[in-house]
Formats: C-alpha cells, structure tokens, sequence
C-alpha cells in the first residue's frame, strides 16, 4: 500500500481516523470548493472565480468567468489532486490564505489572454450558513456546509493585453467556502427514475454589503412554492448577527424571459419589524455558461481532462445558442440594492428553474410575460 500520510498529519487537524489527504467519505461526489466575484459597481465589468478539490475523483480545477458588454470569457484550469492542501494551486491558478476569514490573494499567471492579481479583504466576518440538505427518494444529492462573507478587492486583471486597475474604494464582491457532497465529475448512471420526476427548482441568494452592515440572504423552494431551505441574517461591524425572519419575494424578469430586473425583498427584524430591500441587476452571468454550474455543457467540476489542463472559451450573449440556455440554470448579477435608505452592492443570484407555481412558470419553457 503507498504511503498517504503527508504533511497535513503533523497538524491536529483530522476530524476521522484517516489519513488527512483521505476524505471522511467515500462518496465519490465529496468535494471542497471555493467561490469569488468581483465588480466595480458600474455593470461594466463582472468577474466570477473559483477552484475545487475532488479527493475521490483524484482531481481539481479552477475557472475565471469574465462578462464585459455581450461577450462572456472563461478560462478553464485542472489537474491532478494532490496533498499539498495547505498551498492550493492548480496549474497557473492559486489562492494564498494572507489571514485567514479575512484576507486572500487570488493570482493567475497568464493564460490563454487572461491574468489576475487580486487581495480580497473581508469587511465583516465570514458569515456561516445553515447545513444545506437535499434528497432525490432516500439518496443524498447534496449536504453541504458553507461559510459567505462580502468584502472588496484591490489589484489588477488583464484582459488580452489590456491592463484594469482594480481599487477597494471602487471594487466589491462576495465569496464562499463550502465542502461535503454535491454532484460533480462525470455524470453517474441514473438508476431508477425519479418518482415524482423532477419538475423544477427556485433559487435566490442575496449577498449584499453596506457600510455598516452585510445582509445574506438565500432560499430555495420546490415547484409548488414550499420553501426547503431558507437563511436570512445581518452581520454588523462588531460581530452581532441578526436572523431577518422569512423573506417575501417578488422578483421582476424581463418580458419574454427568465433574466430577473430585480427583485422587492420583504425581511424581518428580530423584534418583529419590517426590513425591505430592493435589488436591481446591472450585468448577468449565468454561471451554466462556461462556469460549470447546474449543466454547463461545456465544463463541469471535478471532470478530469488530462494533466495541466487549461482552455479559453469565448460566448456571445447576442447568439441564439448562448440566449437558449440561459433560463436552464442560475444567474449570477451585479447587484445594486437600497435597505433602509442605505445604499449595498454585492451579488444577486437567481435561478427559476423549471415550473414554479408562484411565480407563475408551469413547465421549463414558460416564460415571465
């Protein structure tokens, strides 16, 4: 038998009676995986990031999805796993752990026309979500932790040859860690079909920071509006966390679409009052379009495509085939949101998926009039 112990063991990390580089598991699906996006408030310009490790599959990856104008830019990086967890590096992509819950330093070294030197700092503390749980009949699809936190960015990226100074007075965004187990890799065999099938999802996450606090908001419910999964609270400068209650929404989409404009969100205070929020979208990125989320056809996580593996993909958000696919998956916009007078930028996601009864979708292909 190879020899496995690395030099995580030296540390009193381990949470199973495994070697550190072995997963807890031995669900093919467990994974570790991190997520950015960075803006600077104009609509301009929305840049999405992230890596993942996948130890049983034996591999990891990284993207960088950029949407500027009608064209969309993703750069794709995977590897062979390895123990070295404390230095996360795949190919020319790597996250340096400055401080860690509060400062990163996101590098990739040219590729294929793209490069980036970015610091996130946090401006509140890492947020840590409710446990997320999702069963297809008795089979686990998805059990997840996640940490969030809003924060800004400062340094540069480089698109084919042209230089974008990035400044923290200007440039925000949000970012995730999750880990444990959600479909990745090549597609498994489907088994017995799903009894009732699958008719849909709706999804809404509302990262968002203001000057003196950080609202994350996220729900998720079923066809018929039942709502499975729903966490909503405010962090303030001084580490308090508030629980906002159960939101009411309503979101706008553009006629002839599943594209939100925006969305009127209805929070709750802990001593009952009311806490409204209106977002707005200025630039949508569907993260199923070379980000490898929910179908991507053209990258999915965990996949493995050989040794130092990179690839640049380019996509026209004017052309039929990119416009066709976008109301199949979640969406991830530069979100401008007004709470209390107050004035938050950060990120709007959402996906309608599918039927959905409230919001009026009967099947995947009805659209918002």
């Amino acid at each position: 038998m190879p020899d496995v112990v690395s030099h995580l063991d030296e540390y009193p990390i381990h949470q199973v009676p495994l070697p550190a580089t072995w997963a807890g598991t031995s669900d093919r699906n467990f994974y570790d995986r991190c997520y950015f996006n960075a803006h600077d408030r104009t609509g301009d310009i929305f840049l999405i990031t992230g890596a993942g490790y996948y130890p049983n599959l034996g591999t990891k990856d990284a993207f960088v999805l950029v949407r500027r104008g009608d064209e969309q830019t993703a750069v794709h990086l995977g590897d062979a796993i390895d123990d070295d967890r404390l230095h996360q590096r795949i190919g020319a992509y790597r996250i340096e752990v400055v401080e860690p819950l509060r400062k990163l330093r996101l590098v990739l070294e040219e590729t294929e026309g793209i490069a980036m030197d970015l610091t996130w700092e946090g401006s509140f503390d890492v947020l840590q979500e409710q446990p997320h749980v999702m069963r297809a009949g008795s089979r686990v699809t998805l059990d997840a932790q996640r940490f969030a936190q809003v924060g800004t960015w400062e340094g540069s990226i480089s698109i084919d040859g042209e230089d974008i100074a990035v400044d923290a007075n200007r440039w925000v965004g949000t970012r995730d860690r999750s880990w444990g187990i959600r479909p990745v890799g090549e597609a498994e065999p489907a088994g017995k079909p799903a009894d009732p099938p699958f008719e849909g999802m709706w999804w809404t996450y509302v990262p968002m920071r203001f000057d003196d606090f950080a609202i994350v908001l996220i729900m998720q419910e079923e066809p018929d509006g039942h709502r499975v999964f729903n966490d909503c609270s405010r962090v303030w400068k001084d580490g308090r966390v508030e629980q906002l209650g159960w939101p009411h929404v309503t979101v706008r989409y553009a006629p002839g679409t599943r594209i939100p404009t925006g969305a009127s969100i209805r929070c709750t205070t802990p001593d009952g009052k009311p806490l409204d929020l209106e977002v707005e979208s200025k630039l949508a990125v569907p993260l199923h379009v070379g980000g490898g989320y929910g179908g991507d056809s053209d990258w999915s996580h965990g996949v493995w495509k050989g040794p130092e593996f990179t690839e640049r993909r380019t996509y026209d958000h004017t052309s039929a085939e990119v416009a066709g696919r976008v109301m199949f998956g979640v969406i991830d916009h530069v979100g401008r949101a007004t709470c209390d007078g107050a004035e938050g930028w950060g990120l709007f996601e959402h996906g309608a998926i599918g039927r959905h009864d409230p919001s009026g979708f009967a099947d995947f292909f009805t659209l918002a009039p």
